[in-house]
């Protein structure tokens, strides 16, 4: 542009020149000596010539320069529209890819979850009744509750629904309204409990009801608690109160998605004022418990909780008694989603203090990490005061205490350090609180434990080994007379008796175990002998869930 300014510039001053020149020549022709045949007049046409030719080629070459532009500027829009439509299609294409991906990643996960759960829920025993015991550290509820993540995954197919395939009896139960059928599908197919649960959310839209279906599910929670139990639950019933707080928290994922349901649509007016009603049936029976004795796992408390969150009622009782129950929860997974659905996150603080009051610091430590508390309750000191509490010996006198005691207190302490190591991997410690003391500590008690247990083994008495020809256990006789009552060999029908060094034998007549020489075996067992294998080895059915 430039350019072209001082282009027209210069031509403009060719008039100014061609005067220049004039007065110029004037002078020259008054000094000549000699007459030239050159006439201005032919120099003036000839100049004016020039400048006329030059203007009418500039303003061509402007011309051209417009018209050049206006093509270029109708280029790049065309150009921008082309890359903008390669680009949409690229994106389309790419999200295209990655649904498929993600759908194939979800199956091959799917299905390695599910075998990973399954094996280990088989070779898994069911050894705590959820009410009491000191914190475990391999031990993890059985009835966590679905992450969000997987059930993201679970709706993540083309049309963002993924069909129960894989238990339609579970979409059959729902249809019905069958509460009790469900209950039992879900204890006979305990052993793939992970994988049902799953499932449950998506099967539930089956239900002409599912709010009024799952409160229909809970009448046994209680009923089937007799008078007699002291305190202590069986595992039909822990499984029952299990299968009801799954069922709750299921519901509780399946309103959560509006893609699925709607919550005002689920949960009306009429089953609010039901929950309520059960909510108020089962509020004098948490009076008794004990924070102490519960130990953090209720499911009594976990179950009054998780109804007032998953309907909503949480405004229709006093903040004052839900705080009490939080600390009888502290150790089961879903504590800090319940806190946030009933509104108690203000009052977390003081659960914590309660918590650290009672000796319960892991559970502290958990609950301020998922609160973002912890600038005001700092977690290392934490772990180490609960190590060092683990770590005092029982109040006996010195010389008096017996090796029962030690073993106790040594496996105290063990159970407290494998919990300190493993909250230290979960929560990323270890740049604060190293581990490598911990672990050694860990080797050494466990080697310790070892030892004992090996020389226990071997001061025990070693039973005698019964001969193969069937001969029993009485000394040997020799010239025997014929008319004694003591024979050698017993007779064709009996079987040689065998004594098993086990420390859990069938608690029966000792006449079943141990039969005389003189006389006939006897096996008498009562037709209600409960579990046993046929080895007299007693088992206690687990409810793994």
């Amino acid at each position: 542009m430039d350019n072209t300014n001082s282009v027209s510039t210069l031509i403009d001053c060719t008039t100014s020149k061609i005067q220049q020149l004039q007065k110029a020549f004037a002078e020259l022709e008054s000094h000549r000596a000699v007459t030239l045949n050159l006439k201005w007049k032919e120099l003036e046409e000839h100049f004016h010539g020039l400048e006329k030719s030059l203007k009418r080629r500039f303003h061509e070459l402007e011309s051209q320069e417009k018209e050049f532009e206006s093509r270029t500027v109708e280029a790049q829009k065309l150009l921008e529209k082309r890359q903008a439509a390669v680009v949409a299609k690229e994106q389309a294409s790419l999200e295209t890819l990655q649904e498929k991906r993600d759908a194939a990643i979800y199956v091959i996960t799917t299905a390695r979850e599910k075998q990973r759960k399954v094996s280990t829920e088989e070779s898994s025993v069911v050894t705590d009744d959820g009410q009491g015991g000191p914190p475990s550290v391999e031990e993890k509820p059985p009835d966590v509750m679905v992450s969000e993540s997987n059930f993201e995954e679970m709706k993540s197919a083309e049309n963002g629904i993924i069909e129960v395939m894989s238990y339609p009896q579970l979409v059959k139960l729902c249809e019905q309204m069958d509460s009790e059928g469900l209950h039992k599908f879900i204890s006979d197919n305990r052993k793939n409990l992970a994988s049902i649960r799953e499932e449950i959310p998506l099967a539930l839209r089956a239900a002409a009801n599912p709010a009024l279906f799952v409160l229909e599910s809970l009448e046994d929670f209680y009923r089937l608690e007799g008078p007699n139990m002291d305190g202590k639950k069986d595992s039909n019933l822990l499984g029952v109160r299990r299968t009801c707080i799954m069922l709750m928290e299921c519901l509780s994922i399946l309103l959560t998605n509006p893609d699925l349901v709607s919550a005002s649509d689920v949960i009306t007016e009429e089953v609010k004022d039901l929950a309520e009603a059960i909510a108020e049936e089962w509020k004098p029976k948490l009076d008794a418990l004990d924070m102490d004795a519960s130990n953090g796992n209720s499911l009594e408390a976990h179950a009054f909780l998780q109804l007032l969150a998953t309907f909503g009622i949480a405004s229709g009782f006093d903040e004052e008694e839900l705080f009490r129950l939080i600390p009888m929860v502290s150790r089961r997974r879903q504590t800090a989603d319940l806190c946030r659905s009933l509104g108690l996150t203000e009052r977390m603080p003081g659960v914590i203090e309660v918590l650290v009051s009672s000796g319960r610091q892991i559970d502290a430590v958990n609950l301020a990490f998922a609160f973002e508390l912890t600038e005001q309750f700092s977690p290392v000191p934490l772990l180490k005061s609960y190590l060092k509490e683990a770590r005092k010996a029982s109040p006996v006198k010195p010389g008096y205490a017996s090796p029962t005691a030690q073993n106790e207190v040594n496996d105290r302490e063990l159970a407290a350090l494998k919990a300190v190591l493993k909250s230290i991997e979960e929560h990323k410690l270890e740049d604060q609180y190293p581990v490598d003391p911990l672990q050694k500590r860990v080797l050494q008690l466990e080697k310790a434990k070892a030892d004992k247990k090996r020389v226990a083994e071997a001061a025990k008495p070693q039973p005698k080994r019964p001969r193969a020809n069937g001969v029993g256990y009485g000394p040997r006789v020799t010239n025997v007379v014929a008319d004694k009552t003591f024979y050698p060999r017993v007779a064709e029908n009996r079987y040689p008796q065998y004594m098993y060094d086990r420390q859990f034998v069938y608690p029966g007549p000792a006449d079943n175990h141990c039969p005389s020489l003189l006389g006939s075996a006897t096996y008498n067992m009562s037709p209600a002998h409960g579990n046993y294998f046929a080895t007299g080895y007693q088992y206690q059915p687990a409810y793994l869930h």
